[in-house]
């Protein structure tokens, strides 16, 4: 049987010392305390990770939605990691960098998000292709060399790399190049961003400016092995593929379209499964927060937590329990 409401409130009246004599000095003590600002050791997950973006020409396809408009693949990437920065909670450390010909660069290495919210805000606004050096856009090199970069940092974060996954020149369905690959060590996202619908592909000069789109005989359709040439890296060795000349389906290559371009999920997956990284599609803005905040990716973090907010609200609460007592009996 539960006790009357008027019992209940009796009941806890009673727990309050007599007329509050307790109440002053203990209240006296909590904000001593908070003055002090005790501290105590705690540890809690935190983010930290380095966010790679494809600049690369095929990133410039408008075939993605963001607030209801048709707009680029990196301009979605952008926008989602916009967001996700301004949400991340304070001690997340995200840090910046792009792809482009068959290199992944870094621009800032993890830097904390509160306090470096401008900085990090201002540098991917500036992010598009006119960084480019190159019209190529191997995304396997890319993607290997950008685990490469954050396993020399230091604490080793994640690592989040946006692509569409095309292949410019497109790879030889028998070799291609190996992944350095250490299974269980590295932690992150392959996301994927665009259309599954193949599309024209702009192009535009040094400073920007769009020149229409690229054509057919203006883009290499086979892979440079096929045609007698080696690879961007002299020397570089390539993986030969079981199964000696039959195709691999999911490579991503379509040879006499390769002036086209759309989402190559596929072989992302593959990629990703083949470096222990998590594969996932970029669809919407709110998308980056969740998959940045993934409990996977988060390294535990020693720190002081301070008290004073908590001793403080305390020893107020205190007193304004002491004062409604005394009032109480006045009336």
């Amino acid at each position: 049987m539960k006790p009357a409401p008027a019992s209940l409130a009796n009941r806890l009246r009673g727990l309050w010392p007599a007329r509050g004599r307790r109440a002053l000095p203990l209240a006296a003590l909590l904000l001593g305390l908070a003055v002090v600002d005790v501290h105590v050791p705690l540890t809690r997950p935190r983010v930290e990770a380095v966010v790679v973006l494809d600049i690369t020409q095929s990133m410039d396809v408008a075939d993605v939605q963001l607030d209801g408009r048709t707009v680029s693949r990196l301009a979605l990437a952008k926008a989602a990691l916009h967001e996700a920065l301004g949400a991340l909670p304070c001690g997340s450390r995200v840090g910046l960098g792009v792809f482009t010909e068959h290199r992944s660069v870094l621009l800032l290495t993890p830097l904390e998000v509160c306090e470096h919210l401008q900085e990090l805000r201002g540098t991917l606004a500036r992010v598009d292709g006119r960084m480019a050096w190159s019209g190529n856009s191997e995304v396997s090199k890319g993607f290997n060399g950008a685990l490469r970069l954050v396993r020399a940092l230091p604490q080793r974060p994640a690592l989040v790399f946006v692509t569409d996954g095309h292949e410019a020149p497109p790879l030889n369905p028998r070799y291609r190049p190996p992944m350095d690959a250490e299974p269980g060590q590295d932690a992150g996202w392959l996301i994927g961003v665009g259309g599954l619908q193949l599309a024209p592909i702009p192009r535009s000069d040094l400073e920007g400016r769009p020149l229409g789109t690229w054509g057919a005989q203006e883009v290499a359709q086979v892979d440079p092995y096929s045609r007698g040439r080696g690879g961007s890296v002299q020397g570089e060795q390539m993986v030969e593929e079981a199964g000696g000349a039959a195709p691999a389906p999911d490579l991503g290559a379509t040879p006499g379209r390769e002036h086209l371009s759309s989402l190559r999920e596929p072989y992302l997956r593959r990629l990703a499964q083949e470096t222990g990284l998590r594969y996932a599609r970029l669809q919407s803005a709110g998308q980056m927060l969740p998959l940045l905040r993934d409990p996977a990716l988060a390294q535990p973090q020693r720190h002081a937590e301070s008290l004073r907010p908590v001793l403080a609200l305390l020893a107020l609460a205190l007193l304004a329990l002491r004062h409604g007592r005394r009032a109480q009996a006045a009336g």
